[in-house]
């Protein structure tokens, strides 16, 4: 069938909380729908963009122009569902060109009821949201007057003090086998995890049990753990409570723990350390990161709008002994990763970005590494 005959797409709207007006087309289902604006910079693995629930209660906008080339498959989500709240793109793929591909993005976001907006500036939103920071919007496919739909945005729920893990986390514990011979058994808290990270682990020989984000420490010590793992998720660390007790019993203990994003926060509120939202956050597959226990660079994924915030260059005492800040973002010195040592022992660490990115670079998968060696006792 050719170009011209396929079916076209209605009016969108796109209205942000300041005011700021975009008109385009409706891309995905059709309707009206609610959520933090944020920007992705990476150029591909919008597939596992879109199905990591990291983002939940999030309206992406992808700085890339065009998106969906390669259509959509069953083995790349990160997740059993898309968690995106709405979707923005520019140039949307009007014919998708892989031999992976199952169906078109289009199609997905229509029968998953993602409502999405495209042929917009997505260059132009993307610069207001730098300057202006993260901030509510709405996008309609049934509205035509902007100030109506503003009245709903500024109505809608902010991310800031949004307790979102136990929302998109498993209701029942589930375990991922080893890949070959068992050498160790984790305890992966899901905040919201993504399907690689027990696959990474499971592929170096651990035994993944992963739990709800409501487990106590009875349900970590009841999978005979050798070590704990706390995921990336959605929502503000300032508002999470309880995983932040279970992983103070979890450092009390001192069972091994490695965390990630979301599991890094969680990590700075336990030793004592605040966290605080960033202007417009760090979302990509292009992030520059040094780890300064080696001296080494990584180009790495993230996916966060909070960080914690630790001091530096200085040592920090805590009840569970002391605590360094590992790792530090390039572009803005946000702290992306923290270790706690115990008698000049590591006994605990964590990053703030994704070493597990299916779509990205693969710079930091040794970090899975180091917990096999911490929780084997040779760090």
């Amino acid at each position: 069938m050719s170009l011209d005959k396929l079916d076209h797409p209605g009016t969108a709207l796109l209205v942000l909380e300041d005011g700021r007006t975009f008109r385009g087309e409706s891309f995905g289902a059709a309707g009206e729908t609610f959520g933090e604006a944020v920007f992705s910079t990476g150029m591909s693995g919008y597939q596992e963009t879109l199905t990591d629930p990291s983002y939940h209660r999030q309206v992406v906008v992808m700085t890339a122009p065009h998106v969906g080339n390669t259509g959509i498959n069953d083995e790349d989500p990160e997740s059993s569902r898309i968690w995106v709240s709405g979707y923005v793109v520019r140039d949307p793929a009007r014919r998708p060109s892989s031999w992976r591909s199952q169906r078109t993005l289009d199609d997905e976001l229509r029968d998953q009821g993602v409502v999405g907006i495209s042929a917009i500036d997505t260059r132009a939103l993307t610069r207001h949201l730098r300057e202006r920071g993260a901030m509510r919007v709405g996008i309609s496919s049934t509205e035509t007057d902007p100030a109506a739909l503003l009245e709903r945005v500024l109505a809608s729920a902010g991310m800031a003090g949004a307790e979102l893990a136990t929302e998109v986390s498993t209701k029942q514990a589930y375990v991922v086998p080893a890949a070959g011979e068992k050498r160790f058994t984790v305890a992966a808290v899901d905040l919201g995890i993504k399907a690689n990270t027990p696959r990474m682990m499971a592929e170096r020989g651990i035994e993944v049990h992963v739990l709800p984000a409501t487990s106590t420490i009875e349900d970590v010590r009841a999978t005979g753990a050798d070590g704990v793992f706390f995921s990336n998720g959605p929502g503000d660390p300032a508002a999470t409570e309880g995983q932040v007790e279970l992983l103070r019993a979890v450092l009390e203990e001192g069972i091994p723990y490695f965390g990630i994003c979301f599991g890094n926060q969680l990590f700075g509120r336990a030793l004592g350390f605040g966290t605080f939202k960033l202007k417009y956050g760090h979302r990509g597959i292009n992030q520059p990161v040094m780890d300064r226990t080696t001296g080494k660079v990584e180009v790495t994924a993230h996916n966060h709008g909070f960080a914690v915030d630790a001091p530096l260059d200085a040592e920090t005492e805590t009840p569970y002994g002391v605590a360094t800040v590992s790792h530090v973002c390039l572009n803005d010195d946000v702290v992306e990763g923290l270790e706690l040592r115990r008698d000049g022992e590591l006994t605990a660490f964590s990053v703030q970005y994704h070493p597990e990115a299916a779509a990205g670079p693969h710079d930091a998968a040794y970090l899975f590494d180091r917990f096999c060696d911490l929780m084997g006792g040779r760090l």
